[in-house]
């Protein structure tokens, strides 16, 4: 079953596939769909991946086509989505797209969503505020988001303040992973988890800090450490 947001951004890259030969950018998505931000793209376009309607190709600039469609939208029903107010792909865009791929043959993008604590944890995670550029290699399949680091209760894991961490969405973790943790739905803190009998704990990378227990309902995880951006 489709949303209407993931099938209006179907149709709207399909329109765009069929005038111009390549499909549209983020910021072309976020502008017709009236969203705020691009990471609501990249939960759309996650879906729909998932869903088996695109697929994104690696080492190529807007890489995405379209693998199949719904039954209605093959039986012509109208486009909900006007490309009036979007602008169109352009010959200037086209070069810097091919100037890109052939500087960073194996880059993508993540959004990132702001700051996480390697330390006392701070407010939750907040709205994304732009796009970072990671390795493809890093950040596999699934839906990926970046933090900047707060403090240094991770240092001997090699986390850093001013670092930039890859998160990958996802609610479950095992013993030993690094997560990015939401404690009572109001505090996010990035710490090893580890399960201790009934109870959870989050455990810094620092002598300097304490070892912190929480019940399983005190606790969110909000997903995976999977890569590292050293800030220098």
């Amino acid at each position: 079953m489709m949303t209407q947001k993931q099938r209006d951004l179907l149709e709207f890259i399909q329109k765009r596939l069929d005038r111009d030969g390549v499909p549209p950018s983020f910021d072309e998505m976020r502008i017709a769909l009236d969203l705020k931000s691009k990471s609501g793209i990249h939960r759309l376009i996650t879906a729909l991946e998932e869903r088996g309607f695109i697929r994104r190709l690696a080492h190529r600039a807007r890489a995405i086509e379209i693998v199949k469609l719904p039954d209605a939208m093959n039986t012509g029903s109208p486009v909900s989505i006007s490309t009036s107010s979007v602008p169109s792909f352009s010959e200037a865009q086209a070069k810097r797209d091919a100037e890109l791929i052939e500087r960073h043959p194996t880059m993508g993008e993540v959004p990132m969503m702001g700051h996480i604590a390697a330390g006392v944890p701070i407010e939750a995670i907040q709205h994304a505020t732009h796009d970072v550029g990671v390795p493809l290699d890093m950040i596999g399949s699934g839906e990926h988001y970046a933090l900047e680091v707060r403090g240094d209760s991770m240092i001997d894991a090699g986390i850093h303040d001013g670092d930039t961490v890859i998160i990958k969405n996802q609610s479950t973790a095992d013993n030993g992973d690094i997560v990015v943790a939401l404690v009572e739905d109001q505090e996010a803190t990035l710490k090893r988890f580890r399960r201790k009998g009934n109870a959870i704990a989050l455990e810094a990378a620092n002598p300097a800090y304490e070892t912190r227990l929480f019940r399983s309902d005190q606790l969110k995880i909000q997903g995976k450490l999977v890569g590292l951006i050293r800030s220098y």
